[in-house]
């Protein structure tokens, strides 16, 4: 039998096996929203030999800092949380009925491994799904789609009761099982990269200024914050703890080279090709056209995109925050949004890094963000 294929590297890159291996961990603890606690101890493990202190929040947003007594305040920020499910009911047979946590895809569900994370400790259970036989059993009955209304978790048990004895409850949150892998031609997939690619970027960041010996002119304020997924409240929160005066937010974005993705709607955004700059009203345009400059200065490959009233990302949290925050967008291209198997480039992983590096170096209190100055 050949050898399944496995990486092909196309050149030395700025990662390190030790990066590597944060990364894989990273990706593989759940981190569900509103329970991102086991993945921001990782981070923040991975984050402190490269800053000077750190502080967390109520709900978990953990922040490193890099020169915590400088007035003027910029934040480089991904969100920590994934999509998830919570157990909603639990039928008299056993089998456990669910409500999103997140904009979780209901559609790639069936036939997904799960891990149910209960009082007693994590219960792998799959999603049941009808056998093709008995759907089409029935010539002329119409075949059933998945929605969160028929979509059930089966781990094994017969009834409710060796249900609780598990320690599974209604509110027991649930993540898929999928994990890190990698394929040919630099392409790695996870679950989940969304957006803990972007909490692995901000720490690489991080590590390349400590590593260079780099001194910054401000405070940096490495951000990972929770539940975006829901509506970008953990940014909200730590924004107006931090006050930032300038903010990068880096998030996916869609790739749009695979089929039924709509170019005219979505831009024309391919993984491998470097990150990708958003315009749009959240987006301060002056800082945008400073992050382009750099990218043209140090030969780093973008690709531009239009967003309509918000980003929909944490960057509309930061931009509005306060008196208002002169923010921008950089996001890294992604296939297959919110399945088990999101895709990158490893390329636009280090492009992506290099960029925000490259930013934060030629940033200084005195650039002139003002529109009418």
């Amino acid at each position: 039998m050949a050898k399944a294929s496995g990486p092909v590297s196309s050149k030395k890159t700025i990662l390190t096996p030790t990066s590597l291996e944060f990364l894989k961990n990273y990706l593989n603890t759940p981190s569900p929203v509103g329970f991102e606690s086991g993945g921001q101890k990782i981070w923040l493990k991975y984050l402190k030999p490269f800053i000077d202190t750190h502080i967390t929040d109520a709900y978990g947003s953990a922040v490193g800092v890099i020169n915590p007594e400088a007035k003027f305040r910029v934040v480089i920020e991904a969100h920590a949380d994934e999509i998830s499910w919570f157990v909603n009911y639990i039928n008299p047979e056993g089998l456990m009925y669910l409500k999103r946590n997140g904009g979780v895809d209901h559609q790639v569900a069936p036939g997904q491994r799960v891990i149910i994370h209960g009082t007693k400790g994590p219960v792998k259970a799959v999603f049941g799904w009808p056998a093709i036989h008995t759907r089409m059993s029935n010539p002329d009955a119409k075949e059933i789609n998945p929605k969160v209304d028929n979509l059930f978790l089966d781990c094994g048990a017969r009834n409710r009761k060796e249900i609780e004895t598990l320690g599974i409850h209604p509110g027991s949150v649930v993540t898929y099982q999928d994990g890190f892998d990698e394929l040919a031609y630099d392409t790695l997939i996870a679950r989940a990269f969304d957006n803990r690619i972007g909490g692995f970027m901000i720490a690489e960041v991080a590590r390349l200024l400590k590593q260079n010996k780099k001194k910054l002119p401000y405070g940096l304020y490495i951000v990972n914050a929770v539940q975006e997924e829901v509506g970008l409240r953990g940014a909200e929160m730590i924004a107006r703890r931090i006050k930032p005066d300038i903010a990068i937010i880096t998030d996916v974005t869609h790739d749009t080279a695979t089929p039924m993705v709509n170019k005219i709607v979505e831009g024309d955004i391919t993984c491998g090709k470097g990150p990708s700059l958003a315009f749009g009203p959240a987006v301060h345009n002056l800082l945008l056209s400073f992050v382009r400059d750099q990218a043209a200065k140090k030969n780093i490959p973008v690709q531009l995109r239009a967003v309509s009233r918000s980003t929909g990302t944490d960057t509309d949290s930061f931009a509005y925050a306060n008196e208002g925050c002169p923010s921008v967008l950089i996001s890294i291209p992604l296939r297959y949004m919110h399945t088990t198997v999101e895709m990158l480039n490893r390329k636009d992983i280090e492009q992506t890094i290099l960029l925000m590096y490259e930013t934060l170096l030629a940033l200084t209190p005195k650039t002139n963000f003002s529109y009418h100055l």
